[in-house]
This record gives structure tokens, sequence and C-alpha cells, in this order.
């Protein structure tokens, strides 16, 4: 039972610290979202965050493990890192304004590729997200408190 509650706990942690990453991300896409210059030259371009699961035991499992494990209701504990932060590689946006110091010469200038509305929207996701690990991270405190107040 101990192994399952710190599992758990670990788990938890684990996507909570996934989550801020995402948040992290998408704060940094809504503040650029008018960036037209970076220190790679040309307008910013939108991040995403690439998560991967990873088993608690350390060893990749087999499909076959997981589907027997899956068939018998039996638990495969997996957990979640940030793999990996990506640049999505949509075109930008075209704005004409021949007064910006980065138009071209027909007065075209390249914005990011950051759509608020859908920066947002993944706000709200990730910080469910977070929120939902914070709940299984309380409720798993209160189970090994409640285990502890049975062996007295």
């Amino acid at each position: 039972m101990p192994n399952t509650l710190f599992s758990s706990m670990n788990i938890s942690s684990a996507g909570m610290a996934a989550q801020r990453a995402r948040l992290d991300v998408v704060a940094e896409n809504i503040a650029n979202a008018e960036s037209t210059r970076t220190e790679a030259g040309g307008p910013y371009r939108r991040r995403q965050v690439i998560f991967q699961t990873i088993p608690i035991s350390g060893q990749a499992p087999s499909f076959g493990s997981v589907f027997q494990s899956t068939m018998k209701n039996q638990a495969s504990f997996q957990s979640v890192h940030v793999l990996k932060v990506i640049e999505d590689q949509s075109p930008f946006r075209e704005v004409y304004d021949p007064s910006h110091p980065d138009a071209d010469a027909s007065g075209m200038v390249k914005m990011p590729n950051v759509n608020t509305v859908k920066e947002m929207v993944d706000m709200n996701s990730a910080a469910r997200g977070f929120e939902s690990n914070v709940t299984v991270m309380e409720a798993s405190k209160r189970m090994f408190l409640k285990s502890l107040e049975l062996l007295r």
C-alpha cells in the first residue's frame, strides 16, 4: 500500500511539473504575440510542449504487458515528463503596415503565428490539469493519514 501511495504522489507531482512547464510556454507565447523581431531573426514562433509517459519501474513496458494488465484490471503506473519544447511551423500571419520598421518592400509585416484565443484555451487546459493533480495529491495524503490512524 505505501508503495502505491507514494507512486500516486510521485505521478501527481510529475504531472504538476509538466503542466507548470506548459503554463510557462503558454505565457511566453502570449507575451510574444506581437514580437516581429527575435534573436534568431524574423518573428517569434509559437512554442508547444511535448509530453512523454514514463513507466514508474524504470523499464519500458511492452505492448503485450500493458494490454494484459489492462485486461486484468491491474495498475500499470506511468508518470509524465516534458520530452521537449518544439516550435510551431505553421505560417506567419501577414499584416499590411508600411510604417512598421519590419515591413517588406510591399508594406507587409510578418507577425508571429500565435493565436491568443488558442493560447487561452491551452492555458485553461493546463491549469485544469494542474488542479486535477493537486486534487489527487490531496486525496493521497488523506488516504495515507487515514491509514496511519487505522494502524494506531
